[in-house]
């Protein structure tokens, strides 16, 4: 018996690691890129508290969604279709599924211009080799989830080696200044703006349903022994694969810092333009070093966005349409604004507006699902977890309206 019993915690253990890397790879996608390079070339290290605070609301919330799956054996998008009455369920539905198009034309957009970076490609034949390659990442779901764990995983390593090796190769950085910026303070508008940018777009919303639904396919632990190592395996799951998409968002604003902000160049905000300037100035490995790193984030990110896609559906409607098809319609967009010449970094923009837009509507469900007893069981929140998660949906919903208004106004 006792034997038994320590061979379930054990498969438990192994179990319940891997999800949370698979949701990092939504916190240094494309625009992740563009928001930190912005950053650090105009204001140095002074944000580098904004980019700890957003690290940590994004461990807490992924972690409330594993949470979700652990518990109920389902996603989010299903207790919300069980839960909510039906037209609150189709609206959700509708804007889960304008998240997903939007977070597509980002991914698109990174991984065609790391194509177009590494081998000349145009952004249009771009974008259409990066959905066959993200095909061919997805189609490791049917092996398991294990195996595209794994994709995803090296895909994600790739993208902080990457930025490893840039960092080298752009010598030191200063320790001090570093330290420096984790003290919370401001330097005007500019970068309250950028700041909330940063908190603001920290949290994807296709992630928030995807990690529940990747969690809710473990096994299910019986006794209360396996509970609790499950539950602590999320936890440790959810900080080290949130804390290397962390460190890797680090990388990228010392990167920027050391390339324009210590060398006094003009940052013109455009990803080709970080590549240029890190080809001229220090050497060809290092541009190198990013293009593959931009293009890893967006294939990456573009088969995340695919899988979240399908479990938003599925969830919310009880359906399952063939793959080729759910990829035809969310990628549409990103290709047809690749092939009208759009520029990419308005297309970066486009899509995270759309996202802003979404957080509220993923967050307020998940923070009242997890205080429920009835759900959750002995995995239901403490009243300080609910407490916290209810603060942070109201000022993450308040940081993205605003900058939603200085998008629109600006």
């Amino acid at each position: 018996m006792e034997q038994r019993a320590h061979s379930e915690v054990k498969r438990t253990r192994r179990a319940f690691y891997g999800p949370a890397f698979v949701a990092a790879v939504a916190y240094v996608d494309p625009g992740n890129f563009a928001t930190n390079f912005q950053a650090g070339a105009k204001f140095g290290y002074l944000l580098v508290w904004v980019l700890v605070v957003a690290n940590a609301v994004a461990m807490f919330i992924q972690y409330l969604s594993s949470k979700i799956g652990l518990a109920t054996g389902t996603d989010l998008s299903t207790l919300c279709r069980r839960s909510l009455p039906r037209p609150v369920s189709r609206f959700l539905w509708v804007q889960a599924e304008l998240v997903v198009i939007a977070t597509d034309l980002a991914e698109f957009v990174g991984a065609a211009i790391g194509l177009n970076l590494l081998f000349g490609v145009r952004l249009f034949p771009a974008g259409v080799a990066t959905a066959v390659i993200s095909f061919a990442v997805l189609a490791l779901q049917r092996r398991g989830y294990r195996p595209f764990e794994v994709a995803i995983t090296f895909l994600l390593s790739l993208i902080g080696f990457g930025f490893l090796y840039q960092l080298f190769a752009l010598g030191g950085q200063s320790s001090a200044g570093i330290a420096a910026g984790m003290v919370p303070r401001l330097a005007g508008t500019e970068s309250l703006t950028l700041a909330v940018g940063i908190i603001g777009a920290t949290v994807m919303p296709h992630v928030i349903y995807l990690h529940s639904a990747i969690t809710a396919q473990r096994l299910s632990p019986r006794t209360p022994r396996a509970k609790r190592v499950a539950l602590r395996s999320l936890r440790i799951d959810c900080v080290s694969g949130l804390g290397l998409a962390g460190l890797i968002n680090l990388a990228m604003f010392c990167v920027a810092v050391a390339l324009f902000h210590r060398r006094g160049g003009d940052y013109s905000g455009s990803l080709q333009a970080a590549h240029h300037s890190l080809g001229q100035t220090v050497s060809g490995m290092a541009a190198l070093a990013f293009a593959v790193a931009l293009l890893a984030s967006g294939l990456s990110s573009s088969g995340v966005g695919t899988y979240a896609g399908q479990v938003v559906m599925q969830g919310f409607l009880r359906r399952r349409i063939p793959l080729l098809l759910r990829r035809g319609v969310t990628m549409a967009p990103a290709l047809i604004a690749l092939a009208a010449g759009f520029s990419p970094d308005s297309v970066l923009v486009i899509s995270q507006v759309v996202l802003s837009f979404g957080i509220p509507f993923a967050l307020v469900p998940l923070v009242m699902f997890t205080r429920s007893r009835e759900l959750m069981g002995d995995y239901v929140n403490r009243p300080l977890t609910t407490g916290i998660g209810a603060v942070l949906a109201f000022v993450l919903s308040g940081l993205n309206l605003y900058l939603l208004g200085q998008i629109l106004l600006g």
